[in-house]
């Protein structure tokens, strides 16, 4: 059984910062691409960021400079760094992976619960 828990979401000013976590259980993370989107109210939901298994960094254009996506293969967690945060930053963003879990060689999408960020003065 994979799981994706996502944690770091929080009200916050412009211009400020947050650190998202995705902490997995039960995935070869060090053989998984990881990946945050995000969806605002009303809206599809969006590719944020990608990390692949070496570590290749990739961002959607309107968070590129202000985002870092990184993860920690002995934690077997990703993280989204988000920095100068606007209100249009607001969403639930979601950790995503591509990987297989153990005991199987089948690539297959995973994806948490989503985490709350709210952008607003």
């Amino acid at each position: 059984q994979v799981q994706l828990v996502e944690s770091g979401g929080d009200l916050v000013q412009p211009g400020g910062s947050l650190r998202l976590s995705c902490a997995t259980a039960g995935l070869r993370f060090i053989s998984s691409d990881m990946a945050w989107y995000r969806q605002a109210p009303g809206k599809l939901r969006e590719l944020v960021a990608t990390i692949t298994t070496d570590g290749k960094t990739d961002y959607t254009d309107v968070v590129q400079g202000r985002f870092a996506i990184s993860r920690d293969n002995i934690k077997r967690t990703v993280y989204l760094q988000m920095n100068s945060l606007k209100p249009e930053d607001t969403a639930v963003y979601f950790c995503n992976a591509k990987g297989p879990q153990y005991g199987s060689s089948n690539i297959r999408d995973y994806w948490g619960q989503g985490t709350q960020v709210t952008v607003s003065s």
